[in-house]
């Protein structure tokens, strides 16, 4: 079965971009949101001979809730799969089930950096419930779509490569 790229719909400013991409290389995507954002002006009617059945876009609606995306992603989630985020929490959560993760501006993030990642997330929040102030973001920029865009194929072209194949998960459990 080809990996499935899910997208966390929150604040995504490359969902267009993971669309081209799963088109091209024929892999089911699915775009995941609470209840109040449009879902559904993701789902795109595919080729009824592909093996998605025609959709290659589907929509997971969830609740309102904090990280009820992230949650109802990763049940979802199988090895092999990829996770489109901004999500430090749902990265790792994603690389614990087996799948590959990315971040909106092309970041790939691995099991040998995730730890790290988290740290600083840690740490950072602590200084803001402190009342202190860390950097946000810098402005996205055409650069960040594109290392998406080439990180994003990568990683399918890796996962359709790896298809089939055992998993090193499969061997833990």
């Amino acid at each position: 079965m080809p990996p499935t790229i899910y997208i966390d719909a929150d604040a995504c400013p490359v969902t267009s971009e993971a669309l081209v991409v799963a088109r091209k290389s024929k892999v089911p995507v699915v775009v995941a949101g609470n209840s109040t954002q449009n879902l559904a002006r993701h789902i795109r009617r595919g080729d009824p001979r592909e093996p998605t059945g025609g959709f290659w876009v589907d929509t997971l609606a969830v609740g309102v809730g904090a990280d009820a995306a992230d949650f109802a992603i990763v049940q979802e989630l199988e090895p092999g799969d990829i996770v489109v985020t901004q999500d430090i929490g749902l990265a790792a959560m994603a690389l614990g089930r087996g799948a590959r993760a990315i971040g909106v501006r092309g970041r790939v993030f691995t099991l040998a950096t995730i730890d790290l990642d988290m740290h600083i997330r840690h740490e950072e929040k602590k200084v803001r419930r402190q009342g202190g102030r860390t950097h946000g973001p810098a402005a996205f920029e055409e650069d960040d779509r594109e290392r998406f865009v080439a990180n994003l194929q990568r990683l399918v072209n890796e996962a359709l490569r790896e298809e089939g194949k055992p998993s090193p998960r499969d061997a833990i459990f």
